[in-house]
């Protein structure tokens, strides 16, 4: 997702990089998955790219489900 994104603005991994303030290392290290991104790092691309976190980073937030009536409407 965050490649996608990233791509879908014709930014290069490095461009990306200098716009958030992080390396293009550790860019490319997230967006191949080699890397689980802290907190801080989670919050700027939110920033950046206006989209939840559960959006960018799909694998490591999963979106909020309700159980207690998923479970419910299972039993209908």
């Amino acid at each position: 997702m965050l490649r996608a994104q990233r791509e879908k603005r014709d930014k290069t991994q490095a461009q990306l990089a200098q716009s958030i303030g992080i390396s293009e290392v550790y860019v490319r290290k997230l967006e191949s998955g080699a890397s689980r991104p802290g907190y801080g790092v989670v919050k700027k691309f939110v920033d950046y790219y206006q989209q939840p976190a559960n959006k960018l980073f799909p694998d490591i937030f999963l979106p909020l489900i309700d159980t207690k009536r998923s479970k419910e409407e299972a039993t209908k």
